[in-house]
């Protein structure tokens, strides 16, 4: 996860959502299945950390052990090295939750989450490191304690031991040793890990850990994690590390799929950290990008990918793997001014060639179109590899305008043949955010969802009405996701195109007029084609309309 601000803050003032009104004629809708079609991934429905009640609700197919911690947890002891993000502390977990008596490894936290997942039938994406430090021991222990450097701009204020590492004045404290909290490793703890998991779960293929995260975000490390990491990580230094962890996972566990580079966002898309370090960002020439001939990292990396299982028969990564952030929206609850229109624009950063209004995209001087920009990249450079998102967040998961957007990114994914993601992080079990996952996955309450094949729908203005539509193997369904972003309610027609209805066509719907429950409306109708419907105010709505009876799967 991001733990700063690399963007400046805007005042934005682009016209608040007005109280709902009368009805208005909505933009036309159209849905062909005569088009080309495509799986939906169950793995797009992800999260980062979700509990046991909301996991098995929502039969959330995938949760991500993840974020800047599980750069340095050691599952022999339980403990985590928190770096940047709580004073350079280790936390042993066991004692943290004051069960100092439960058998570790068995009974660990990772073990703990993945057991849970498995419970309702989910898959778990756990990170292994690649950084090269862990814990020095289960115990409570800093990189900046306070009896070696007792003057230090803030202390934690739990214990009073453990500091910021930065000195009065804000400047970083350098040259302390790493290994005051800390012990090196290399790849055999990944293969000794990843062996134990094997053993007590069984392998990828037979229902143990299927993936694998090749660490979080190391473009980072310089900051998240400098008590450890005192240098800088170029592109050939992300190869070298990939090629000797991700080989481990392997050995381990042939049929595991291992998810990589896991960057923190659009520099690191381009550049590296060895980029930054000589002044890459600020306009300086950026010397190891150039060094590489002027090839983008991500495309860089999956060349050296590619590389590799030419060169040993092995394929190390299985998926292209990136972290977004959108500016100014995500990770933060603001719905005043101009916010909820700007959070409900930013979809279009995952999918839209033409989009780049300012200052949404800001500093960014092209389209971002994040999806079909990693599809190439891995076209050209690594054909067969997927590509995920095991981070992303677009804010205020807590309202309305949170769940229309999530709702809409969920659809985007689908539509744009993203294999994979996780949302950094859950929403709580009765936030809004969690009724956008309910209508995929779980809108009855018991267990119906989205369709697993993706057939083309089209809105005549997808900032008023969006629509996505699938297929669902289960019972020959179509089903139709219309997200009403506007605050009036829109009147419009939809023409399906080669599907053979019935009649009747269910509705269920969540709205800002019920933000506690996904509510089953009055029927309605199709004829010849066309549903006539009207979508109230700030509303996501399935349609689920089924074959005649004599075509339906049961």
């Amino acid at each position: 996860m991001r733990r700063f601000v690399r963007f400046a803050v805007l005042t934005i003032v682009l016209g608040a959502l007005v109280a709902p009104v009368a009805g208005v004629a909505g933009p036309a809708l159209s849905v062909d299945l005569t088009a080309p079609t495509h799986p939906i991934s169950p793995y797009i429905y992800g999260m980062n950390f979700a509990g046991a009640t909301l996991g098995t609700e929502l039969n959330l197919p995938l949760n991500r052990w993840g974020g800047n911690d599980t750069s340095r947890y050691d599952y022999t002891i339980d403990t985590s090295s928190k770096g940047m993000d709580y004073f350079f502390s280790n936390i042993p977990y066991r004692i943290e939750e004051g069960e100092e008596t439960r058998p570790l490894p068995a009974e660990s936290s990772v073990n703990r989450y993945i057991e849970q997942n498995a419970a309702w039938g989910g898959d778990t994406i756990v990170t292994v490191p690649m950084m090269g430090w862990m814990p020095k021991d289960e115990s409570y222990g800093c990189s900046f304690h306070i009896d070696i450097y007792p003057v230090q701009e803030e202390f934690e204020p739990w214990r009073d031991k453990c500091g910021n590492g930065k000195n009065p004045d804000g400047s970083y404290i350098v040259g302390n040793d790493p290994t005051d909290a800390s012990r090196a490793i290399d790849q055999t703890f990944v293969s000794n890990w990843v062996t134990y998991l094997v053993n007590r779960y069984g392998g990828a293929g037979a229902g143990g850990v299927k993936f694998y995260n090749l660490d979080n975000e190391p473009m980072l490390w310089f900051d998240t994690h400098r008590d450890v990491f005192q240098g800088t990580l170029g592109y050939d230094g992300l190869r070298d590390r990939t090629y000797l962890y991700g080989a481990a996972v392997k050995a381990a566990d042939p049929n595991a799929l291992t998810l990589g580079p896991a960057g923190y966002g659009w520099e690191e898309y381009f550049y590296s950290d060895l980029d930054r370090a000589v002044g890459c960002f600020q306009g300086d020439p950026c010397t190891d990008h150039i060094a590489h001939g002027s090839v983008g990292l991500a495309e860089w990396y999956l060349q050296q990918m590619a590389a590799y299982e030419t060169n040993n028969g092995v394929r190390i990564l299985d998926y292209l793997d990136e972290h977004f952030y959108p500016f100014f929206v995500a990770l933060n609850n603001d719905v005043s001014g101009g916010m909820p229109a700007q959070r409900l624009r930013a979809t279009r950063f995952l999918w839209d060639p033409t989009y780049n209004q300012q200052p949404d995209n800001w500093y960014v001087g092209e389209p971002i179109q994040l999806i079909p920009r990693m599809k190439q990249w891995v076209a050209d450079n690594y054909p067969g590899t997927k590509t995920a998102i095991t981070e992303y967040n677009f804010g205020a998961l807590n309202h309305i305008n949170g769940a229309l957007t999530q709702a809409d990114v969920l659809g985007i994914f689908g539509r744009e043949g993203l294999d994979l993601a996780t949302l950094w992080s859950p929403p709580n079990l009765n936030q809004p955010g969690a009724f956008a996952f309910r209508m995929y996955l779980n809108y009855d309450g018991a267990g119906s969802d989205f369709g697993d094949t993706s057939v083309q729908a089209v809105s005549g203005d997808q900032s008023q009405l969006a629509i996505y539509a699938a297929t669902r193997s289960s019972d020959g369904a179509l089903t139709l996701i219309v997200v009403n972003k506007t605050a009036v309610e829109q009147s419009t027609t939809i023409t399906v195109t080669g599907f053979d209805a019935s009649p009747a066509v269910e509705v269920w719907q969540y709205s800002s007029a019920n933000l506690a429950a996904v509510v089953q409306q009055p029927d309605t109708l199709i004829t010849s084609g066309v549903i006539n419907h009207a979508f109230p105010a700030e509303s996501v709505t399935m349609l689920v309309v089924s074959p005649p009876p004599a075509y339906r799967r049961t």
